[in-house]
């Protein structure tokens, strides 16, 4: 498993570099796909750029660019590797940096290892069950030449003094809103971060926020690298109705609406 977990990272950021190439250019190339959501080269890029290295292992890829697979065929996998290979495209289109490349290990529904990279904070988030979560900066490939381990922080890093609520910049719903609310009938006043794409999970792994709500659609392979790191941090990821961790691998690939929590305020 740790050679596995070293393979995501090493995809994550070459991943990573291919979408700061497109990034620095003064034009991003979008065209919109047939759902209405933004398509750049650089997510295409990342995506190839990540299958030559994760082919390396035995384990088929299910990426948000080549997710064209029949659900009989993929029922089959027992354990296979779940990408997004630039979440957060509308961030990237706005240029504030709020995007990531997430990669997901899953075994029979659930993810035993999530790897995210933020390219432009050049920020590594990774955890593995039975390892932990950890944190680490990682400025280009040289640096994977190092141990993993070598300078990373384990998660959670911090506490914070006041329940904290992140939420999308992008998609704030009105359930997300309602719930908030009943967040602060319990526990009083909270702060709220607004930040893009999968580093809301990795800041209520990290201790920066506590909760983070999600009443609006998302995809599977938008929060299974970050339930993987949440979970190995020690924080759940329940789906809002079933009160139990979200699945992956549905026939629908669409998530429920579903909470991330580090537990230090229960769930109301």
């Amino acid at each position: 498993m740790q050679n596995l977990l070293q393979l995501a990272v090493e995809a994550a950021v070459a991943g990573g570099l291919e979408i700061m190439e497109v990034y620095n250019q003064a034009d991003l190339d979008v065209t919109i796909k047939s759902d209405n959501s933004p398509l750049t080269i650089a997510d295409q890029r990342a995506h190839h750029k990540i299958a030559q290295f994760l082919s390396t292992t035995p384990y088929p890829i299910l990426s948000e660019e080549g997710k064209a697979i029949p659900y009989e065929e993929r029922a089959q996998w027992p354990r296979f590797w779940m990408v997004d290979p630039l979440d957060g495209t509308k961030e990237f289109i706005k240029r504030n940096g709020e995007f990531t490349v997430n990669i997901a290990l899953i075994e029979n529904g659930a993810p035993i290892l999530g790897v995210i990279y933020v390219p432009v904070q050049k920020l590594l988030y990774f955890g593995m069950m039975g390892t932990g979560a950890y944190r680490k900066t990682i400025q280009d490939q040289n640096d994977l030449n190092a141990p993993l381990m070598e300078g990373a922080q384990h998660l959670p890093l911090s506490k914070t003094e006041q329940l904290t609520v992140v939420g999308s910049r992008s998609h704030l719903s009105p359930e997300t809103e309602a719930f908030i609310q009943i967040l602060e009938q319990t526990y009083g006043p909270s702060n709220f971060a607004s930040m893009g794409s999968s580093l809301k999970i990795c800041l209520v792994a990290e201790g920066t926020a506590d909760i983070y709500p999600r009443f609006a659609p998302t995809m599977e392979w938008d929060t299974a690298a970050g339930q993987g790191i949440a979970s190995a941090a020690g924080c759940i990821c329940l789906n809002a109705t079933t009160n139990q961790p979200l699945v992956y691998n549905k026939p629908n690939l669409l998530n429920d609406f579903f909470i991330v929590s580090n537990q230090r305020f229960p769930l109301p």
